[in-house]
């Protein structure tokens, strides 16, 4: 299958014999999963056959997929999902040692697109190599490469060494630091320096491979069906993100670190390990003290007029390159979160875990869940390798992220998430262990939205998510988005006319309607939720922690707020009932695998 907007092709790459091969993607695996997150969910569910298959093993595939979109110029169109099997969640209860969960990431830039340039609807990693390679892509030669002289540099210096490496500027690249060398769970994959599949381990999976680096060059493009539509939206397109309107100046202007100061003032901001959901000095390491302090250039991913990426330099003791920050959720999980206003500070400490390759938002919840069990005298500064882990303290953050990312000490505990953190602890400690089965929740507080973040976070698969979606269409537009690789900064553009079927139509051929098109992402929801559902997981993880139920806000639009147990367990019922899911079991029922074409997957 060659044309309509696909190749049909995944390279297949088998790193403990070195073999690489082309898959062909069956036709109506593309037709019902789409491409990118839904279609690399239909590859793990066939090629782990079996629950309980250990996520670091050399069975777990790590895919990296760009959706139908990439590769075509079509506006903000340059997410790419890492998906395998999760080294960060776990059930509560399951008969399986090494129970876990679907794990996706998506991350911008510009290798998705490249992946397609050279010919691929996706890459799939399997096995594991004797010693450290990397996997180089040009076109149709491709070579499994020793990565040896690599192996040990942060990905800072390894992207500026890498390119000297390639001679060509022209490829792009995905790669690890040296967090996922050490198998640290919280481990992300990092592209274009600051570009982040950032959440559930998805570098701690590539580390288990000894996989170094994807490095892509290609020279095609992937064909469209109507070529004159595809045109006509195009154009449309284009000059509807041309028009000066309000959003694009505030993309561009602050991008997500506009939210760290709007986000305080609505009250649902993540403040003291989400004690509360307003700080007071949020205009400190907001957009605006960006702006004026540190930022120096607006940068775009592929294809993009939004240039919601920034980078600069910090100035003082905390001084040096700013790659990419502070954005909302970097901001607020290293800033708000552990009640640093220093933006110097917070910039270098962002800096330090991203040349590690970490998933910040993981880090800073548990750097707060230890300052908060440190303020409780629950933990001594000898249990925290001598570090004065006090609230605002830059100097303990800076040194808890090395300790993280080099994995020793208490950074070694602290990198396998609070909820382990708090069964290592115990004293009642895990009321205050922000995390959804093993997850760490992002910087979003649940006190004021439950209805929203609750339900986002407590229902979605890959474990606490904000951009999960409160409501199952939501959720399905949310998993459509990942699966085109269509970047949800964007979405208000793609309206009407310019509605994301209509684009697929154009691409594919195929007739895609709004109903056909969300049944699509519905499909892809189900599908994780019966991979999940064989693993173990049950309503029982479908929960949000107690902090939420107990613990009320002192101050701001959220005070004195909680989130009352009966009203959300009825929202969860009303959420399954919506779902065509058992509301026991929090999973799908037969007739609801039978009408999305799912029976292969009944358990």
């Amino acid at each position: 299958m060659s044309a309509n907007g696909y190749y049909g092709i995944l390279l297949d790459v088998n790193l403990t014999t070195r073999e690489v091969n082309r898959f062909q993607v069956p036709e109506n695996d593309l037709k019902m999963f789409v491409g990118g997150r839904g279609l690399g969910m239909k590859i793990l569910w066939d090629r782990l056959k079996e629950p309980g298959i250990d996520p670091l093993a050399p069975e777990n595939p790590l895919m990296i997929m760009p959706g139908p979109f990439l590769g075509l110029p079509i506006p903000s169109a340059s997410r790419t999902t890492v998906i395998c099997k999760s080294p960060r969640t776990s059930p509560i209860s399951s008969p399986f040692e090494k129970a876990s969960g679907i794990s996706y990431a998506s991350m911008g830039g510009f290798i998705g697109p490249e992946i397609r340039f050279a010919g691929y609807d996706g890459i799939i990693i399997q096995g594991k190599a004797d010693t450290p390679v990397y996997l180089y892509i040009n076109n149709d030669q491709v070579e499994i490469r020793d990565a040896s002289q690599f192996w040990g540099m942060d990905t800072d210096e390894f992207d500026r060494k890498f390119i000297e490496h390639l001679g060509d500027r022209r490829f792009r690249s995905c790669y690890i630091g040296t967090a996922g060398e050490r198998l640290n769970p919280m481990a992300c994959i990092i592209n274009t320096a600051a570009r982040a599949a950032g959440r559930g381990g998805t570098g701690c999976v590539m580390g288990s491979k000894n996989l170094k680096a994807i490095a892509v060059r290609g020279t095609g493009q992937p064909n469209v069906a109507n070529h004159k539509y595809f045109l006509e939206l195009l154009e449309k397109a284009r000059a509807a993100f041309a028009e000066d309107t309000e959003s694009r100046r505030n993309w561009r202007y602050g991008g997500t670190a506009n939210s760290i100061t709007s986000a305080s003032d609505r009250g649902v901001q993540a403040v003291k390990n989400f004690q509360e959901g307003t700080f007071e000095y949020a205009h400190k390491i907001g957009a605006k003290a960006a702006r004026e302090q540190i930022w120096k250039r607006d940068f775009s991913c592929f294809c993009c007029k939004l240039a919601c990426k920034k980078s600069g330099v910090a100035k003082g003791a905390y001084g040096g390159l700013v790659h990419d920050g502070p954005e909302y959720e970097t901001g607020t999980m290293l800033g708000a979160n552990l009640l640093i206003d220093d933006i110097n500070g917070l910039n270098k400490a962002i800096f330090i875990a991203d040349d590690y390759g970490m998933d910040i938002i993981s880090v800073g919840n548990a750097i707060g869940f230890l300052m908060e069990a440190y303020e409780k005298k629950l933990v001594t500064k000898e249990f925290l390798n001598g570090i004065d882990l006090k609230w605002g303290n830059v100097d303990a953050t800076i040194e808890m992220v090395h300790l993280m990312g080099r994995m020793e000490g208490i950074g070694k505990e602290a990198s396998q998430g609070v909820k382990h953190l708090s069964k290592l602890i115990g004293q009642e400690s895990h009321k205050f262990a922000i995390h959804v089965k093993g997850h760490e929740v992002a910087a979003w507080n649940i006190h004021a939205r439950p209805e929203w973040f609750g339900i986002s976070y407590a229902t979605c698969n890959r474990g606490a998510c904000h951009m999960h979606g409160g409501s199952p269409s939501a959720q399905n537009q949310l998993a459509l988005r990942d699966s085109i690789g269509a970047c949800n900064f964007a979405s208000s553009w793609f309206r009407n006319e310019l509605a994301f079927h209509n684009f697929m139509s154009a691409i594919t051929g195929i007739e895609w309607t709004a109903e056909s098109f969300e049944q699509a992402g519905e499909r892809i929801i189900n599908m994780e939720r019966i991979f999940n559902h064989r693993e173990g997981f049950s309503r029982a993880d479908d929960a949000i922690p107690d902090r939420f139920f107990e613990d009320a806000p002192t101050h701001g639009p959220s005070k004195g707020i909680l989130v009352e147990r009966d009203a959300f367990s009825k929202m969860l019922d009303d959420y399954y009932t919506q779902r065509g899911w058992n509301p026991e079991t929090a999973s799908p029922l037969p007739e609801k695998l039978s009408e999305l074409g799912l029976e292969f997957a009944r358990t």
